[in-house]
Parts: C-alpha cells; structure tokens; sequence
C-alpha cells in the first residue's frame, strides 16, 4: 500500500525533490522507482524471526527518499519500531514519507520522524533505548556513530554504515569510446555527481587517452545544467554554498596546478557547480572524495593494468568500479582482483536496483550487507547464541535483471572472525557457526589485551557471548580501532558477518564485434 501511494503522489514527491535536493525529473523519477521497489522487496521478503527492538535510521540528503525509505522498510519489514533521523537539509521530503507509509497503515508508534542536525543524531546513537542503527554518510561520521554505540549502546548493538568511496574507472584500448564516454558522463556528472557510487577517478590506456578524452570534453560541452525543473536541465545545483564552495576551491587548486583539462559554464545564480575534468597521477592523488561534479583522470600503459587495480584496492575504499573492454577473460580477471562491493562492466557504475543489483560497499565503504539483497534483513533482526542458525548463502547467485544484462552476486570469505568465547568450548561453537557461513574463523579462548584487539590486522568481526562487562570493554576496543568497522557480534553471526557481497554487472549487449580478435591489442 505504501509503495501505491508513493507513486500516486508522484507530482508531491517531485516538487519536494527538486526544491530541497535539486533533482531533475529523470533523477526524480530513478528515486521514486528506487523507494518503491525498496517497500515492495523487503514487504516480500520480511523475515521470521525477533527484531532487534527500536532502530535509528540517519539517511543523507542525495537520496533523501529512496534512503530513507530503504532503511526505514527494512527495519520495519524485520519487526522493529523506527526513528527516523533524515538529513537536516531535506526534512519534508522525508516528512511526507513518513506521512505515506502511516496513511498505509504503519502505526505512528512504530515510525517517527526526528528531523534535525548533528545534535540530533547524536542524541540517538547514545540512548541506551536505541538498539541498533542504520547510516549512510560518510566514513568519519560512522566512526563517531560507532564509538557512541560502544559506550552508551548494548554491546553488539548492530550497526549498518554506508559510507561513500573513492570509484574508479578503467578503460583499456578495446572500448568502444562512444559507449565509454557516455558511461563516463553519467557515472560522473548525473545528479550533480552528488552520488557515493560515483565515479571520482578515471583511468585511461595512454593509447587511446587522447581521442577519447577529446570527446568526452565533447560531450561535457552537450551537458545542459540548469533550474531542475526544466526538462532541458541535465544537472541541477549542487546541495548548499558550503558544497559549492568547497568543490570550487578543490577545482581552483587544480586550475592554479595547471591541471584543470575542461570546465564548462554553469547558471550565474544559484547553486550550481560546473563540472570540471582534472589530470591527476593515480587515485592515490585524491585526498579526499569531492562529492560534486568533478573528475579526475589519469592514464596508464597496458602493462599496469594490474598495477592500477591495486593502487584503487590500496585507498581502502570499495564501493563501485567500473570497467570498459570489449575482452571477456580482462573481466574476469579484474573482477576477481578488485575490491569493490558493486563492479560493473560496459555500462555506467551508478543506480543499482533493488533485487537486481544488491548495494554496498566494503572496506571504508561499509559495514554490509547490502542494500536490496538477499541478507540485508538479517541485520535488523536478533540472532541468539542458541538460535537456529542462518542458512549458507551460495557462493554465487544470479539475479534477473534487463534483457541483455548479467547480474551475479558472488559470496566470499572475509577476513578472520574472532571467536573469544569465552571458554574453549563456546570458542569452537562460534567458529564452528562461522564455518558454517563459509567464512573463516579464528579461536583465540583466552580473552586477549584490549590493545591488541584495538589493532590486531586482518580481522573482520569479534564473537563473545560471555557477561556484559566484558563485552563492554571488547566493544570500546573496537570502535578505537582504525580503519574499516569491525563488529562485536554477541549472537550468532550472519552472513554478511562471514563473507563480503560482490556484486558483478555486466552489459552483455556492449561488446560491438568479434572481440576475440582484440585479446592481441591490449
């Protein structure tokens, strides 16, 4: 019923969108699509089991109806009660939202809106009533969310965090350039480039770096940003002055370089940041992702293919990627080399959809699991020690998807989990549930120095299903921990604890010719 009566108030929606977020109509309508499909999957799909209890869901203002939807249907759909925390600069899109979903029947005792800055989050994340929380934002403000949870939440409260990344893309010397360059545009300058699957780094084979940078200027130049709710707009205005001005300083620092390649004119009123092209060595270049209409470029030789594949996995971010080549054996290889959550091949590297192509990154890019698949509902639920387990997911999975496009979701193991115990007999059922997922365990029954577990390599979760003190204390060392996000899991795992979710997209329409007769030319 929801998801009818948000597509009935379409008109409502659209007007909302492009005031507080400047959306234009095809990125209106890509949203309305995305937070439909999110209330029809995850209604189908709800779970047997006990919810967590009371959710917080903070969701940002790039998408601040399907987001917020996603989160919100999940953690109902899982049997939770949810106060929903959306982005300070786009409260009535989310008000209306919440105003739908309770005409659809959701008790308001079960769904509340909390609109309001950083203070307001904050609050949430450290009320001990709070027992689980999904965010998406970036990776410093999840890192703060974390260690709240750890001093002020139930030890194991679960945290799901989307955080961003810094995407790249590869173009090898087999591509075909048109499809390359409107890959490109899009994945880099639709919605303002205001999306965290968008493309922040390109990466070019020398040979063919000239002529295709040559068109995608071209096709910079046809892109027409204006007053979102013209249909001739292709772009809107970014968020707020303090987003334009923070992309203008990033490209006047490239400009005053001499590495500012291409600008185009934009609006003299208004938000409006003109999308920019910079020449910069590697990825490693980008401090910092620019969330705007700005790309980076750089070129490698075909040798370093390999090379710059690690040097993307090296940032410790892994969100999107993008590959264009027209050889089957170079998707593959890449594929199994790159650490992203969401690679796509032949095609634009933005607008995952729901049920077809799961969302979610690893590493700095998130906790997992992913959005709009098959394991996202298990986080919002409670897995007791002496639950029934969770059932293996399969190593690879296909979902359907458009005519002439392949999606596969592919299960493997992450790093270690930590099974503490304590005891060396509760140790060996942890590990032994962990195996069961397909992941990888390590038994360590005797409880460790909390220094170490702040900074132990390679570790992807920590199992105690001891006394509450002491998870205490385990979960504060977490949460001080640098880089990616590790959990405290006081229940039996799930999978998206054992195993990271790569999904792999493949335009399997875009070869354009023999491409075996290519394999030699790259």
């Amino acid at each position: 019923r929801a998801a009818d009566l948000y597509e009935e108030n379409f008109g409502e929606i659209f007007a909302l969108l492009a005031r507080e977020a400047g959306k234009t109509l095809p990125d209106a309508v890509a949203e309305l699509r995305e937070a439909v499909d999110f209330l029809r999957y995850y209604g189908a799909n709800a779970p047997d089991g006990s919810p967590v209890g009371t959710f917080t869901c903070i969701s940002p203002w790039n998408f601040p109806l399907a987001i917020f939807t996603g989160q919100v249907a999940a953690a109902l759909a899982a049997g939770n009660a949810v106060l929903a925390k959306p982005a300070e600069q786009t409260p009535l899109i989310a008000d209306l939202a919440v105003q739908l979903l309770h005409r659809a029947g959701v008790p308001a005792t079960a769904l509340q809106s909390l609109p309001g800055g950083g203070e307001t989050g904050a609050a949430l994340t450290s009320d001990p009533r709070c027992h689980g929380v999904a965010f998406t934002g970036s990776t410093e403000t999840a890192r703060l969310i974390r260690r709240a949870m750890a001093e002020h939440l139930a030890p194991g409260a679960p945290l799901i965090a989307e955080t961003g990344g810094l995407n790249a893309m590869l173009v090898d010397s087999t591509a075909l350039p048109e499809q390359a360059v409107q890959a490109i545009v899009e994945s880099a300058f639709q919605s303002a480039g205001q999306r965290c699957s968008a493309l922040r780094c390109l990466y070019v084979q020398e040979d063919v770096a000239p002529h295709l940078l040559t068109m995608l200027k071209g096709a910079m130049d046809a892109l027409r940003p204006g007053d979102p709710w013209q249909l001739s707009s292709d772009l809107g205005p970014v968020i707020d002055a303090e987003a334009r001005a923070g992309i203008d300083a990033h490209v006047a620092r490239a400009e005053a370089e001499g590495r500012l390649l291409h600008r185009i004119a934009v609006p003299g009123t208004g938000q409006f940041a003109a999308p920019a092209l910079i020449r910069v060595p590697g990825i490693a270049a980008l401090e910092r992702e620019v969330f705007g209409p700005v790309l980076h470029v750089a070129t490698f030789k075909a040798p370093e293919l390999e090379a710059v594949v690690d040097a993307v996995n090296a940032t410790g971010y892994g969100l999107t990627f993008g590959l264009q080549t027209r050889i089957d054996d170079r998707v593959q290889q890449v594929a199994e080399r790159i650490h992203a959550g969401n690679v796509y091949v032949n095609r634009n590297q933005i607008g995952a959809i729901v049920g077809s192509q799961p969302f979610g990154g690893e590493g700095l890019s998130g906790t997992g699991p992913k959005a709009g698949g098959p394991h996202y509902l298990y986080r919002f639920q409670l897995h007791g020690a002496d639950a029934t387990p969770l059932p293996r997911p399969a190593p690879r999975l296909r979902f359907p998807g458009p005519t002439g496009e392949s999606n596969v979701l592919t299960c493997t193991p992450r790093a270690p989990l930590l099974c503490l115990g304590p005891g060396a007999a509760t140790a060996a059922r942890q590990a032994a549930a962990v195996e069961a997922l397909g992941g990888t365990a390590r038994m360590a029954p005797d409880l460790p120095d909390m220094a170490v577990l702040s900074s132990m390599p390679d570790l992807s979760a920590v199992l105690w299903w001891g006394e509450a003190d002491t998870a205490r204390r385990i979960d504060r060392a977490l949460a001080a921990r640098k880089g990616p996000l590790v959990p405290l899991v006081t229940g039996l795992p799930d999978p998206g604890h054992a195993l990271h979710e790569r999904h792999l997209c493949v335009d399997t329409t875009a070869a354009g010719g023999n491409a075996a007769l290519l394999g030699g030319m790259a």
